[in-house]
């Protein structure tokens, strides 16, 4: 995955959260940003060790067995 150039993608242990990180422009969405949420969440998605994607004003919880 390349690394998004409007958004910021971290992960703290099991936890990975997806910051919009566009403040100069009031985090407006541009064409680019549903691709690169879509492809951080897929990492999100992909990586076993992460267990909740969260974020300020809509977390999204995967429930693992």
């Amino acid at each position: 995955m390349k690394t998004p150039s409007t958004m910021t993608y971290e992960k703290t242990g099991r936890v990975a959260r997806v910051t919009l990180n566009r403040p100069e422009r009031g985090n407006g969405i541009t064409l680019d940003m549903p691709v690169e949420l879509a492809e951080c969440v897929e990492r999100a998605n992909l990586d076993p060790e992460v267990h909740v994607r969260a974020g300020r004003t809509w977390p999204l919880v995967r429930i693992s067995s």
